[in-house]
Formats: C-alpha cells, sequence, structure tokens
C-alpha cells in the first residue's frame, strides 16, 4: 500500500487515541522499527490488555470457532483468547500475511465488532498491522472488501523517537552513543537477498547480546554478533566505533596530529568509521563557498588534504569514500574543496571513474 502521509512513533498513540478508540486501525510499517511494541504499550496505557492474534498462525476455525449443538441447533462458539467478558485490545499482527480465507473471517469481527453472536465487550478496540510487500516481506494483498473496513496509518522510523525510547530501556551504551552519531544507521530498507539489516529491532538484539557477553567481549565475538545483526556497512561502523571507545583513539587524536590513520589489516573496520568520521566533520566544517572560508577553516582544508594523502597511502579506496557523492550521486563536499583535492590528488579522483 502506497504511504501517502507518515506518522512518527512519538504521534501514534495520540492518533490512535482519537481513531482507534471508535473505529479499527491498520497499521503499516517495515519489519523491526516497533509496531507490535507501540500497540502493547499504547493498550496498556489504556489499561486494556492485548491480546495478539498472529494472522500467520491461524486458520479460519481459529476465529470462527467450532459449532456445537445447544437445543438442537448448531452454534459456533469463539476462541476463549477472543470471547472475553471485559473490554481489551485485540491486536491483529501480520493480518496482511494471513491467507485470503482468514482475512475473510475476520471482516465482521473487524467492521461490526463481532463474531457469529458474540460481540466484543464495550470499550474493546481492534487494531491490525502488518509490513509492506515492498519491504520483500511476507504480505498478501488485502481485499478492497477489508480495506476499506480499516483507517490506514503509515508508520515511519524517527531516530529521535528511538533513542527517546532506548535512553530509558536500557539499550547498551555503546549502541545509544554510535547511533546518536551515525542516527542515519538505525535503520536500512530490507535487502533482497537473505541477510540480516539494521532495523530498532536488530539494535536492540545487539544490545542484548552486548549485556550478556559484558567487558569479556572480544573483537572477534563483536565482529560476529555485529554482522549477525546489523546491515554489513553498519557491522563495520559499529565495530570500528567500539574500537575507539575501547582503545580512546578517535578522529580528534587524528586531526590534531596526535594520531596516525590506523594501518593494520586488522584494524581495517577502524579505518573506514575514522574516514566516515573524517567525511563527516569535513561536511560540517567546509563553508559552500570558498569566500566564506576563514583562516581556520583553510588550516581545515589544507590539514584535510595532508590526512586525504596519508590515508590514500593505506588505502586509495578508504580515501576516496571521504570525497565520494551521496546515494543518489550528488556531492556532499563542497565543490572547490573536490576541484583542489583533483588537483592535489588526482589518483582519487581517478578511483572514482
Amino acid at each position: 500500500m502506497h504511504a501517502a502521509v507518515t506518522v512518527t512513533p512519538a504521534r501514534l498513540p495520540d492518533l490512535l487515541l482519537g481513531l482507534a478508540t471508535v473505529r479499527p486501525v491498520f497499521i503499516w510499517g517495515a519489519p523491526g522499527i516497533g509496531k507490535s511494541s507501540l500497540v502493547r504499550e499504547f493498550a496498556e496505557s489504556l489499561g486494556l490488555e492485548c491480546v495478539s492474534l498472529l494472522g500467520t498462525q491461524l486458520a479460519p476455525e481459529d476465529l470462527i470457532g467450532v459449532p456445537q449443538i445447544r437445543d438442537g441447533r448448531s452454534v459456533f462458539c469463539p476462541p476463549e483468547a477472543i470471547a472475553r467478558d471485559e473490554p481489551y485490545c485485540l491486536f491483529l499482527d501480520e493480518l496482511n500475511a494471513a491467507t485470503p480465507d482468514v482475512q475473510k473471517a475476520f471482516y465482521s469481527l473487524i467492521l461490526d465488532r463481532r463474531i457469529g453472536s458474540y460481540e466484543l465487550p464495550a470499550g474493546s478496540i481492534v487494531i491490525g498491522a502488518g509490513n509492506r510487500a515492498t519491504d520483500n516481506a511476507l504480505a498478501r494483498p488485502i481485499a478492497s472488501a477489508l480495506v476499506n473496513r480499516l483507517a490506514h496509518v503509515h508508520l515511519e522510523v524517527s531516530p529521535k523517537d528511538w533513542l527517546v525510547w532506548a535512553a530509558g530501556n536500557g539499550i547498551h551504551p555503546w549502541v545509544l552513543d554510535h547511533l546518536t552519531d551515525r542516527p542515519d544507521h538505525l535503520w536500512s530498507k530490507p535487502p533482497k537477498t537473505e541477510e540480516p539489516f539494521s532495523t530498532p529491532r536488530s539494535w536492540h538484539i545487539l544490545s542484548d547480546a552486548l549485556h550478556s557477553f559484558g567487558p569479556a567481549l572480544d573483537e572477534a565475538t563483536l565482529g560476529v554478533i555485529a554482522h549477525g545483526t546489523l546491515t554489513p556497512a553498519h557491522a563495520v561502523a559499529f565495530s570500528g566505533y567500539v574500537k575507539i571507545v575501547r582503545s580512546r583513539f578517535g578522529i580528534e587524536a587524528v586531526l590534531r596530529g596526535d594520531a596516525r590513520w590506523p594501518h593494520r589489516p586488522e584494524d581495517r573496520d577502524l579505518l573506514y568509521y575514522l574516514a566516515e568520521s573524517f567525511r563527516g566533520r569535513l561536511i560540517k566544517e567546509l563553508p559552500a563557498s570558498k569566500d566564506h572560508l576563514s583562516a581556520a577553516g583553510q588550516q581545515t582544508a589544507y590539514r584535510a588534504k595532508s590526512l586525504l594523502v596519508q590515508l590514500a597511502e593505506i588505502s586509495v579506496e578508504v580515501a576516496q569514500s571521504v570525497i565520494s557523492p551521496d546515494a543518489d550521486g550528488n556531492p556532499v563536499l563542497p565543490a572547490w574543496f573536490l576541484v583542489e583535492t583533483a588537483r592535489d590528488l588526482p589518483r582519487l579522483v581517478e578511483a572514482r571513474r
């Protein structure tokens, strides 16, 4: 389903308060961004028990119930999980991953709030959630009749919201500090191949692993769990960050000349991380126009070209990554600096071609 307008996790509770209390809602979003957790927290805020039904694990009879004979007539008895006396939040997770027959079984429950003769207690709310087909997740088309029975909300990832949540929920300091510096690493688009990718959920998994291993965690094990939970490039960056934390080796020391670029093959992840930090520093400190270059800026530009020379002696590829354009091919560093770099370091420009 196309997301014309999206909402952040921080906005979702207020939206649900006004919407889900009067009509059923379907929350769309990528895998691992916290849809289920947000629904459970919302239900808890209303004092309602959250009863989750997983669409991929249901058959139609799990909703409609099985027939019993009463007074010579067959009566369908809805399952105990649904047939409750007190109001509650019915959460239909992965609804759009259910088979068409299961989706059809939900029609009356979603719109009329009843199954057979059983009706949801007054004050109950119905919320569905699911991934999008564009996320390479298991998702089936939803019939227009079901689409029209729901109000649809598209949830987006918000690093700001997640970091606020993480600060109060025991997320490992390394994860919290790294994502504070690199919020763009919180989420990446699901790949088309079967490999880990970064989401708020996968960072939470990594945090739990870091807590479990504790201070005795060695570098090799860190690499295994980082690459086992995150997008490969993010795993390399995080491993490099941890090395910096442990060794107190940072970009500031390199910029001051108190330390050189790490050159050992086993420190390549650290080198990539420092190069990314170096790139970020140049983006922040170099003005778009050379006419606005201060004396301090001139010194920064001069020092930057010197550091690029040193970096290229270790790895032309890593040095080239500092001046490379963004994912859409747009330059991120000022044009005047790129021209000077091309003049003074032609092999970096040649490597880009």
